[in-house]
């Protein structure tokens, strides 16, 4: 099987979960022996990671508007990873930008909340955490690769859909796999250029992020959801989007979960004797904006703290609302309990669930969610919002309509002040997570593959 694999992020250049995703799906169908060629769009004015070798440059030494295929794409490999042995990694010059803005600057009027929080910063000793330089995969939250992506969204879909047709010319492939809306458009046109079949993979649509129908974006997703031969959906959940919101026959859709790195178990952190003992951590990780619910976080933090006061709320995470969050958490009168860290990557997201306690995921509308089967993995009990995808397949996590913050409270209470309860959550949804493998999800997709190969063929 050959696939001309189209995605607009790969690790470690990511934004969010999608990057994670890629990185697992596409390592594990490189197992199952399938052949891959993803195209990525690479910035114009900056390098590849130290980790990504370029093999052959040839688009930084093609002539202006030479647009052979041999000339529109630079080919690397993936860190001399034998795991890819299977992948061709393609970078046409596209400039995508990041669809989830940042917000990081703060009005005079959240200075005093600011000062608060890094004062709280230092006695944890954060900043050791945040100033990392690895750049691992795995985290699901913007690492600030975003400022490379810069223009109009829209133009650099259409950019990289022409630049894609391009070099399909010389490729060989027998599907075309297309990963979330900035990719459809290349999708559609690339099938439409050599006749392939086109699978687009739902990895979350702007009724998640926006909660709107009818922007520019629905409409690529519209388009390419149902110019698509098939569709991966990443739950159930999102699945009822697709036929409540975009009209799509639930035949047409395969449920494929995400899957988790396996976990290497390492030593114990170091002790947190910054914190008193008594102090309890409960994380929220994750971007910053409408779509993951840190306003209901907030109002939670302060319903436990009227009748739990040995606990700090962690906040791990950029984006758009940072700022009325802040604002939010001063004029609740709990900023003193509020640490804000920005972005972790690498050790530093390690390191944070580690002192965790327990992990929420106040989502409004999450197609999947990965950060929780993450917490897992690091022994950390989680509470998720019934509103999401990863609700369907982790039984043992306590679940909560993301806007009944009584309720929320109420549930994280019982985990800080009942041991045992955390202890079974770990336990019991840790050997849940063990069952859903990259492997697992690579397998289903090949059949997904193979449904189209038929349907093509009739």
């Amino acid at each position: 099987m050959r696939v001309f694999m189209l995605g607009w992020e790969f690790p470690p250049l990511i934004s969010g979960g999608l990057g994670t995703a890629c990185y697992g799906l596409t390592k594990s169908l490189s197992r199952q022996q399938v052949d891959i060629t993803f195209v990525l769009p690479k910035p114009v004015s900056g390098d590849f990671p130290e980790h990504m070798n370029i093999v052959a440059p040839q688009a930084a030494a093609a002539a202006y508007g030479d647009r052979s295929p041999e000339s529109v794409s630079s080919t690397y490999s993936y860190n001399q990873d034998t795991d890819f042995e299977n992948v061709t990694f393609k970078a046409v010059p596209a400039q995508f930008h990041s669809p989830y803005p940042d917000s990081l600057q703060m009005d005079a009027k959240t200075q005093h909340a600011s000062k608060l929080i890094t004062k709280l910063s230092q006695k944890i000793n954060m900043s050791s955490m945040v100033s990392g330089n690895d750049q691992t995969q795995g985290n699901g939250q913007h690492n600030g690769a975003g400022n490379n992506y810069q223009g109009d969204l829209i133009q650099d879909a259409n950019r990289y859909a022409s630049l894609c047709v391009d070099l399909a010319k010389n490729q060989e492939f027998d599907v075309i796999h297309a990963h979330d809306w900035l990719t459809f458009p290349a999708g559609i046109a690339v099938s439409k250029a050599t006749g392939k079949p086109l699978i687009v993979h739902v990895h979350s649509t702007e009724v998640d992020r926006a909660g709107s129908i009818g922007s520019h974006i629905y409409e690529i997703e519209r388009q390419g959801l149902h110019a698509a031969d098939r569709i991966i959906a990443v739950s159930h959940f999102t699945r009822s989007i697709l036929q409540r919101c975009y009209d799509i026959d639930p035949e047409k859709v395969d449920v494929i979960y995400n899957g988790i790195e396996p976990q290497i178990k390492t030593l114990p952190c170091s002790p947190r004797s910054s914190i008193k003992n008594a102090d309890k951590i409960v994380l929220f990780l994750g971007r910053i904006t409408m779509q993951k619910g840190p306003e209901y976080f907030i109002k939670a933090a302060k319903k436990v703290l009227t009748k739990f006061d040995n606990v700090k709320f962690v906040m791990a995470g950029s984006g758009d609302m940072i700022e009325s969050i802040v604002k939010l958490a001063a004029a609740a009168g709990i900023a003193h309990k509020i640490l804000f860290t920005g972005f972790l990557k690498g050790d530093a997201v390690k390191k944070i669930y580690q002192m965790a306690d327990l992990y929420v995921m106040p989502s409004v509308s999450e197609p999947f969610g990965i950060a929780p089967l993450e917490a897992i993995s690091h022994d950390v009990p989680v509470i998720i919002s019934k509103q999401s995808g990863v609700s369907e397949v982790i039984r043992h996590a306590l679940k909560v309509d993301f806007w009944d913050t009584d309720e929320m409270a109420n549930k994280i209470i019982s985990v800080l002040k009942h041991p045992p309860l955390g202890n079974t959550l770990r336990k019991n949804a840790e050997d849940e997570v063990k069952q859903l493998t990259w492997d697992d999800a690579a397998v289903k997709c090949l059949r997904s593959y193979q449904k189209t190969e038929r349907i093509s063929s009739q």
